[in-house]
């Protein structure tokens, strides 16, 4: 991994006190040098004990942001891609952690084949006590983690759409595919996390938002 290359990781947090301590284990440990990467976390006004777990973790240099009020995931996300100072970005979610070589592979991939956007890799489908369920196709069961992202082409989209509450991604993705390409790595280094507080299971939410993906 060549040194003059800089990843920002951005972690979106809202009430996530079970499972942050090991979506933060997961990038404390990478193979990767600390010094080619940085942790952004945004404490979206959680009103559990997520603050304090965070705060376990402290010595490591996290830029923690907290935001006073719930702002919701498209904000918090915008909030941290402004705060970030990678040439690279790439987001993981409270509840998910990742392959120790994740950044590595990841950022030495685009490093070599700069004719290349972005890249995402596949992900493990776990269940809440981290059982492996099976493993997806990130192009065909695309998700809104484990995507790399050059972040000078996510400053020139304008960001994430803040209107949407959810479905975020996918109507940044929408944006972004008519001018940049996502390549495929098939090996899974993320661990998706399914428990019964996924925002995804809010099958109403999700409908309405993704009706409106039809006008982006």
């Amino acid at each position: 991994m060549q040194e003059n290359l800089f990843i920002s990781v951005i972690i979106p947090v809202f009430n996530s006190e079970k499972f942050i301590g090991r979506c933060l284990r997961s990038l404390i440990n990478q193979t990767l040098k600390k010094k080619n990467y940085e942790i952004i976390i945004i404490n979206d006004g959680s009103n559990d004990k997520t603050r304090n777990e965070i705060i376990k973790y402290k010595k490591n240099n996290f830029k923690i942001i907290n935001n006073k009020n719930n702002l919701g995931l498209a904000k918090s996300l915008n909030i941290g891609v402004k705060a970030a100072t990678g040439s690279l970005m790439v987001r993981v979610d409270s509840d998910d952690w990742v392959h120790k070589d994740f950044l590595n592979i990841m950022s030495t991939f685009l490093f070599h084949n700069k004719d290349l956007d972005s890249v995402a890799c596949d992900y493990t489908v776990t269940n809440s006590k981290e059982k492996n369920i099976k493993i997806e196709n990130c192009l065909k069961k695309p998700i809104g983690c484990a995507i790399m992202f050059r972040l000078q082409h996510i400053l020139e989209l304008g960001l994430y759409n803040e209107k949407f509450k959810y479905a975020e991604e996918e109507a940044f993705r929408k944006i972004y595919l008519k001018k940049y390409n996502i390549t495929r790595l098939p090996i899974s280094l993320y661990r998706y996390r399914q428990h019964k507080n996924n925002r995804s299971k809010n099958a109403e939410m999700v409908k309405h938002f993704r009706n409106k993906l039809k006008n982006v």
